[in-house]
């Protein structure tokens, strides 16, 4: 019984769309509810480091001194509790994702 359900199972797969898409080619559906990369306002931003504290994943690092923010995409987990700790609310979550990363680079922003 389990070769004719297996069968069955098969046959229904090649007549069915796929599940799936090609993703850059067919970009994914965007809902409200979808969290995406994070994005600063560094003129807002006091560079008190709390994000950098409560970052489950370590990929934001802020230099109060240097007043730099600095963001590693491929460490972030896009949790957005960073945006949630913000006192001064400088950062926000697009729904849409970051485009494609070809290298390991970190996203560093500075206040003039």
């Amino acid at each position: 019984m389990a070769i004719f359900r297996m069968a069955l199972t098969v046959l229904k797969a090649l007549v069915k769309r796929p599940a799936t898409r090609k993703y850059p080619f067919q970009p994914a559906r965007e809902f409200p509810g979808t969290r995406g990369s994070i994005r600063v306002d560094i003129a807002k931003c006091v560079f008190c480091g709390i994000c950098s504290k409560k970052c489950p994943a370590g990929a934001i690092a802020v230099n109060k001194d240097a007043r730099s923010w600095e963001i590693d995409r491929m460490r972030c987990i896009s949790c957005g509790y960073c945006v949630d700790v913000c006192p001064k609310k400088c950062l926000a979550q697009d729904t849409a994702y970051a485009p494609c990363a070809y290298s390991k680079e970190k996203d560093t922003f500075k206040s003039a």
